[in-house]
């Protein structure tokens, strides 16, 4: 199977077809490591370290307290509405 490089703004791309994703494991969601090794670039999904993490996932184990404090901003400056 071969595909182009692309301009994609100041980078560069390619379109990896679904099918081929799909036989790798992978999906539109799934974050990868990219590496060179060899002169050939290796694409492998990442560990689970890597994944997005939900707020619920973020704060699982948090037992302490959280009190919602406000800040103070002082006057409005320039066109704000307050």
């Amino acid at each position: 199977m071969q595909t182009n490089i692309v301009k994609w703004g100041n980078s560069q791309g390619i379109r990896l077809p679904k099918i081929l994703l799909e036989s790798a494991g992978l999906s539109e969601i799934d974050i990868v490591d990219i590496t060179v090794e060899n002169g050939n670039i290796i694409i492998k999904k990442a560990e689970n370290k890597n994944k997005f993490k939900t707020i619920q996932e973020r704060f699982e184990g948090f037992d302490g307290e959280y009190e919602p404090t406000e800040i103070d901003w002082g006057t409005p400056k320039g066109e704000e509405l307050w």
